[in-house]
């Protein structure tokens, strides 16, 4: 099973992208996965609400555009269900076992969220909490909790 982590724009912050790069390494014990980025939306700072739409569905073509057909995808959703690590690895083992070898799509979006042709193609919704993080910031974030499980599947120690 390949997990891929697609998300919206480009990391520029050299120490980001250090850190993925550090959880990816320390992932290749267990599993490959793999990032990938789609270009955001080119767009002015004040949009209407239709405008808004426009660019989450635009973004949303890209980042289908980038998922197999069988994959299960999960997308990364403020109203999505709140999982703790634990729950979190069950959801990636039960996939293992499960899911007969298909990829496992995680979706990050953009400033403005995710686009309906996304969430239509949703097969799970988790969120990371109420707060608003920087896409950046989730990537980072979401590489450790998927190494921390593949830790617990493993039954090896992790920080608790």
């Amino acid at each position: 099973m390949l997990i891929k982590i697609i998300g919206v724009g480009k990391i520029k912050e050299k120490f980001y992208r250090e850190a993925i790069a550090e959880y990816q390494k320390r992932m290749s014990s267990y599993n490959k996965v793999e990032i990938v980025e789609v270009a955001d939306e080119k767009a002015p700072e004040t949009l209407s609400e239709k405008e808004v739409d426009q660019v989450k569905n635009a973004e949303g073509e890209r980042i289908l555009g980038k998922i197999k057909d069988d994959a299960f995808l999960v997308t990364l959703e403020i109203n999505g269900k709140a999982l703790d690590s634990i729950k979190f690895a069950k959801l990636i083992q039960d996939e293992m076992l499960d899911g007969f070898g298909r990829d496992m799509v995680f979706v990050i979006g953009g400033s403005n969220g995710l686009g309906d042709n996304v969430l239509a193609r949703s097969n799970y919704r988790i969120s990371f909490g109420k707060m608003t993080y920087p896409h950046q910031l989730m990537r980072v974030i979401l590489m450790e909790q998927i190494y921390r499980a593949y830790r617990i599947i493993n039954r090896e120690p992790y920080h608790k």
